[in-house]
C-alpha cells in the first residue's frame, strides 16, 4: 500500500496600506487570482519562516511579521493556512515571476474567504482565530 501526503501547509501576510487596504498579487498561473503574500511551508520550516521567506521571494522586499492572527482550514485544498499581520519594510516591491502585478484592495471587494480571514486578522486583540472553510 503506498500513501502520498498531499495536506498542505501554507503561510500568508495580511499587509494593509494607511486607507486600510489589503495588499493583494496576482498569479501568472492557473486562474490568474488575486491573493495574500505568502506560499507553502517547505520541510522543516516554522510557519513565520515560511512567511518571510515568502514574502522576500514575492515582494523582493523583507516585512516586519506580526502576530499570528488566524488559523484556517480550507477542505477543498486539503490545506491549513496562518495568517499573520505584516508590514513591508520598503515602499519598493519587485514581484517574482510568479505574480503580474501587485495592488491594494478594499476589504470589502476580496472573495468571502479572504474577506473573513483579513477581517479576523485586522480586528485581532490577542486571540488567535480559527476557521474552516
Amino acid at each position: 500500500m503506498s500513501y502520498a501526503d498531499r495536506f498542505r501547509l501554507s503561510a500568508h501576510a495580511v499587509i494593509v496600506d494607511n486607507r486600510g487596504q489589503v495588499l493583494q498579487l496576482r498569479a501568472t498561473y492557473g486562474e490568474r487570482r488575486w491573493g495574500l503574500p505568502g506560499g507553502a511551508l517547505e520541510p522543516g520550516e516554522t510557519p513565520l519562516e515560511a512567511l518571510e521567506r515568502e514574502c522576500r521571494e514575492e515582494l523582493g522586499a523583507a516585512i516586519d511579521a506580526g502576530p499570528l492572527t488566524g488559523v484556517y482550514f480550507h477542505a477543498a485544498h486539503e490545506s491549513q493556512v496562518f495568517i499573520f499581520r505584516a508590514t513591508l519594510t520598503s515602499d519598493t516591491v519587485r514581484l517574482s515571476a510568479e505574480h503580474s502585478e501587485h495592488m491594494y484592495f478594499p476589504v470589502a471587494s476580496l472573495s468571502t474567504i479572504q474577506q473573513q480571514r483579513v477581517r479576523d486578522c485586522l480586528s485581532f486583540r490577542g486571540s488567535v482565530r480559527f476557521g474552516k472553510f
